[in-house]
């Protein structure tokens, strides 16, 4: 009998601001920038690029394409691993997908990242992990960012 497959990585943060400027970070290559990655390419319709670089020694390109999007609600995209986990998770097409969902709450809006499609097995789970740490700070450093931006 198989192993299960890993359960989605399903993380929050809750941003105290408008909505369209939250989904905007999501969106707008400019703004991915400056939260995200080192450069982005985004074309904000389905089946348009969502392309996330990161430079450095471990640096890479995420090569996704949008796969769903309703405009300050919610955004799915293919996600390609980096080299470290390539084999494993990119060929013969991307096995994982990011969902991000926004919705509001008393607080402000809810950030609701899930991450699915991981398989099974010692590597899935040293793979799955690293996203896990990779999104983690990556939905810290957004909601920093948005609050910089918004109050100085």
């Amino acid at each position: 009998m198989p192993d299960e497959p890993l359960d989605p990585i399903l993380l929050q943060v809750t941003i105290p601001l408008p909505t369209k400027m939250i989904y905007a970070a999501w969106t707008e290559a400019k703004q991915l920038e400056g939260w995200m990655c080192d450069a982005a390419r985004v074309e904000p319709k389905i089946d348009g690029a969502y392309e996330l670089t990161w430079s450095g020694v471990e640096g890479f390109t995420s090569h996704g394409t949008i796969r769903s999007m309703t405009p300050e609600v919610d955004l799915e995209f293919g996600w390609t691993a980096p080299p470290a986990f390539a084999a494993l998770m990119n060929p013969p097409a991307p096995s994982t997908h990011v969902y991000v969902r926004l919705q509001e709450s008393p607080e402000g809006i809810d950030v609701t990242l899930e991450h699915v499609g991981w398989g099974s097995g010692g590597a899935w789970e040293e793979a799955r992990s690293w996203h896990f740490h990779l999104w983690d700070s990556r939905l810290e450093r957004l909601k920093s960012y948005l609050i910089q931006q918004a109050y100085g």
